[in-house]
């Protein structure tokens, strides 16, 4: 490969991953399209360069393109995919990860084929044996929280080791680290380091202050 060496690990690892990014990866809703670079640099600044951009808002697409176009340490990905459709869309974009609240088999075979990392999301124990049946061990555990949080992801570790989870919904700064504990959590999702009153301010040093203490976390609440 002669091109240079992109900016991100996770072109260029082996099996790219996710998971082993950062230990949180920032869940954000982009209303205003002009807030969408400032604040990926404020969250890569603040040692968090996976960011997922949900399509809830008109303008989610638009976001990704800008911050794939203008800052190139993100590793911006696409979450609240649901539609085979929507992964070409955001592939196209600029997404290098995807990330669906759940799955079906033609949204898989759309994530598979996109050529990109790709979390489905589960919340039961059938699904997750459905996943790995498809060759599938990195997925999406949502809603964490309401779906049995921190036990139910235990109790599936001894007999599903081989299953790797990214929990989002509802974990905050408290609870994050309980879930970086168990062997079977690689991250979690979460949305903190975005307060609403600090987007709405464009207050992006304040973003990139709690980016920075959310990079930081680990089992047991410790700096890594």
């Amino acid at each position: 490969m002669t091109s240079p060496l992109p900016p991100s690990p996770l072109p260029s690892s082996p099996t790219p991953s996710v998971l082993d990014l950062a230990p949180v990866v920032p869940v954000v809703v982009v209303d205003d399209l002009a807030d969408a670079v400032p604040l990926a640099r404020a969250l890569v600044a603040g040692g968090l360069p996976a960011i997922e951009v949900t399509l809830r808002t008109p303008v989610a697409v638009d976001a990704i393109r800008a911050i794939a176009s203008e800052v190139p340490d993100a590793v911006v990905g696409a979450g609240t995919v649901i539609t085979p459709e929507q992964v070409g869309a955001v592939v196209a974009a600029g997404a290098r990860f995807l990330v669906s609240p759940g799955w079906t088999d033609a949204l898989l075979t759309a994530m598979r084929g996109s050529g990109v990392p790709f979390l489905p999301g589960v919340s039961t124990t059938s699904e997750v044996v459905a996943l790995l049946e498809r060759g599938v061990r990195e997925m999406k555990f949502f809603p964490a929280e309401a779906a049995g949080g921190t036990a139910y992801l235990e109790a599936l570790a001894a007999p599903l080791p081989q299953a790797r989870f990214c929990p989002t919904g509802g974990i905050g700064p408290d609870s994050a680290p309980e879930y970086l504990a168990l062997p079977n959590v690689g991250c979690v999702g979460g949305s903190w380091m975005l307060p609403k009153d600090a987007v709405a301010s464009r207050d992006w040093a304040r973003v990139e202050s709690l980016a920075r203490a959310a990079a930081g976390l680990s089992a047991g609440g410790t700096c890594r």
